[in-house]
C-alpha cells in the first residue's frame, strides 16, 4: 500500500476509504485531505487544520485509554512516554505511508514539487484530520476504533519502545559503536505563527537521518528516532540478538 508521487482524483478516494475500513462523508474526507497550500492557491478554500485539531484530541484520548487498560503494571511516566511515541509525527507518518496517503493529498503546486506527498509533518497532520472527519461522520466509537486499528501494529512492535527517549538511545548506540556524539543541524521554514523545523542528525559514518516538527526539540527527537530505527534494523538484519545494541 505504498504511496504514489501522482495525486489521486476524487474517484480514487474510494480506495482510501476501503483501506480505512470506515464510512466517511466524501466532503469531510476531501477537507481532511486538503493542505493549506492547496487552499491558499485556490482562493483560500477551507483546509484540514481544524479537523486536525479535533483528530489530535480523539487520537490522544483513544491511545491513553488503550495504554492505561492494557498495561496496569506501567507507572505514569512510562505510560506518558509510550503515548508520546504512538502519537508522534514519526508514528503517524508511518501509518500514513502504510495507507498510501500521500497520493490522495490535495497540495499546492510548490509543496507538491518539493516532496510534500512524503513529508512527515503533512502526512501526520492529515492522519489526524481524517480521524476528526471520521468522528464527525460516524461518531466517537467508530473514530476510536479506527485509531486503535491504525496504531495497533505500532503498539505491538516491541522495538518501538526501545527508544522512548530517542536522543539518549541514539547517543548510547553511537557510543557503543565508537561513532562519537550524534551531530544535529536545524533549518526552519514558514511564517512565525506556523513555523516548521527540520532536523538532520549524523552519527559518524553510520547513518544520517532527518525529522520534522513544530519545535526544534520535536524535530531533533524525530530525526533521532529515525536514525535509531535505521541502526536497529541494520543490526537486526545482520543477525544481532540485541536490537538496542
Amino acid at each position: 500500500m505504498g504511496g504514489s508521487s501522482a495525486p489521486a482524483d476524487a474517484a480514487d478516494r474510494g480506495i482510501l476509504i476501503e483501506r480505512l475500513g470506515v464510512d466517511i462523508d466524501p466532503g469531510l474526507l476531501e477537507l481532511a485531505l486538503t493542505h493549506r497550500s492547496y487552499a491558499y492557491e485556490h482562493g483560500r478554500l477551507p483546509h484540514n487544520e481544524r479537523l486536525e485539531f479535533l483528530g489530535d484530541a480523539i487520537l490522544g484520548k483513544a491511545v491513553t485509554v488503550q495504554l492505561f487498560t492494557e498495561h496496569p503494571d506501567l507507572d505514569e511516566g512510562d505510560l506518558a512516554k509510550r503515548r508520546a511515541s504512538l502519537v508522534s509525527s514519526v508514528a503517524l507518518a508511518e501509518i500514513a505511508r502504510g495507507l498510501g496517503l500521500g497520493a490522495f493529498l490535495r497540495l499546492g503546486r510548490g509543496e507538491d514539487r518539493t516532496g510534500g506527498r512524503d513529508k512527515s509533518s503533512i502526512l501526520a497532520d492529515c492522519v489526524e484530520a481524517i480521524i476528526g472527519a471520521v468522528f464527525l461522520s460516524a461518531g466517537d466509537e467508530v473514530a476510536t476504533a479506527l485509531v486503535l486499528r491504525l496504531v495497533r501494529p505500532l503498539a505491538d512492535d516491541p522495538d518501538r519502545f526501545g527508544a522512548l527517549d530517542p536522543k539518549t538511545s541514539l547517543q548510547e548506540v553511537a557510543s557503543r559503536r565508537g561513532a562519537g556524539l550524534p551531530a544535529y543541524s536545524i533549518t526552519a521554514t514558514g511564517p512565525d505563527h506556523s513555523r516548521m523545523f527540520t532536523a538532520t542528525v549524523t552519527v559518524g559514518t553510520l547513518v544520517t537521518a532527518t525529522g520534522e516538527g513544530s519545535s526544534k526539540k520535536q524535530a531533533e527527537m524525530a530525526a533521532a528516532l529515525e536514525a535509531w530505527n535505521r541502526l536497529v534494523k541494520h543490526k537486526r538484519k545482520a543477525g544481532a540478538p540485541d536490537p538496542g545494541a
